[in-house]
């Protein structure tokens, strides 16, 4: 962002959101399960109407969607504060949205950073790989559906989304039809990652029973009302305090240990070869990794009372409050 002088955008913060019937039209009605999720309609950003949109994914596992990239890049951007609901619906909801944007941007292009590839019940869980890989594409359905094989899947039988994109003509899912250039030998890689259901972590597990489980009706009651926030706050206590001292310090530290940990460590200091396509030599310092203990702890309960305060339930309401002040 400094680099390039590029404006960081917080699209909660003085950025105008429009209702989606507005900005698409009769397109809502091809919805497959929006309409269901948000019967009053939803809104989405102004800003990104007529602009060209580029997604920056990573080559990954994912518990709710198997793997996640492109299409689910935009889950983040396109929906507001409400965005959880559709979890129990994910599949047809990363079709709706690239409905969406195929209607509203000008274009769509995807840079997928596959330098390392994580596998287990992600996004937060990760086994972080060194795979060397990066993928373009301006089709989002294809790109995610080539990292889906690289990472050992068939994409039209393993992956919903792809399958129920590629049927609706949204870009093309199935690999043998798809035109490869480039790395091409990178394609007959074998990583048969494991996925994210083989060893799900305590929290996914719970995740799974939430929404596809027999507590769905009344935890997906419960996420609708001011009570949400619970869900944050498990979230923070087991992935920050538990999960990432416990089990996550070995594998960033194994990262941080690679040739890419030590690129990164040694940025300033390395120089690249003399066509400009790489480092030949990144350096032999590491960043170093340190148990903070009571510090960690500490720094855990602070999270857990952001994770309360910043909520998007209590910050809508305080938006609502301060919309209703400046009218009086």
């Amino acid at each position: 962002v400094q680099a390039h002088g590029l404006r960081n955008v917080h699209l909660y913060e003085g950025e105008e959101w429009i209702d989606v019937r507005d900005a698409v039209g009769d397109l809502t009605k091809k919805f497959l399960c929006l309409n269901e999720v948000y019967p009053k309609s939803f809104s989405i950003p102004k800003r990104f109407i007529g602009e060209n949109i580029i997604h920056l994914p990573t080559v990954k596992t994912h518990i709710f969607t198997t793997t996640t990239g492109a299409m689910k890049n935009a889950f983040g951007g396109l929906l507001n504060e409400h965005r959880h609901w559709t979890h129990p619906v994910i599949h047809e909801t990363l079709v709706d949205l690239l409905m969406i944007q195929k209607k509203i941007h000008r274009g769509v292009f995807a840079v997928m950073d596959g330098t390392f590839a994580g596998d287990g019940p992600g996004p937060r869980c990760m086994i972080p790989h060194v795979k060397n890989v990066l993928l373009a594409s301006s089709d989002q359905v294809a790109i995610d559906a080539v990292a889906g094989k690289l990472m050992g899947m068939d994409p039209m039988k393993d992956l919903k989304f792809i399958r129920l994109a590629h049927d609706l003509g949204l870009g093309c899912g199935d690999t043998r039809d798809i035109e490869f250039v480039g790395d091409v030998d990178a394609l007959d890689e074998k990583w048969n990652f494991q996925g994210p259901f083989k060893e799900m972590t305590f929290a996914s597990r719970n995740q799974h029973r939430i929404y596809w489980g027999p507590l769905k009706k009344p935890v997906e009651w419960s996420l609708k009302t001011w009570l949400a926030p619970w869900a944050y706050v498990a979230s923070v206590a087991y992935h920050d305090m538990f999960w990432y001292p416990v089990y996550g310090f070995k594998r960033v530290r194994e990262a941080l240990e690679s040739d890419w940990g030590r690129l990164f460590a040694n940025w300033n200091e390395v120089q690249p070869d003399a066509e400009g396509r790489g480092y030949p030599d990144v350096g032999t310092k590491t960043t170093e990794l340190s148990r903070t203990g009571i510090k960690h702890l500490l720094e855990g309960t602070r999270l857990l009372g952001m994770a309360v305060a910043e909520s998007p339930e209590i910050q809508a309401r305080q938006r609502a409050k301060a919309r209703s002040d400046a009218r009086a």
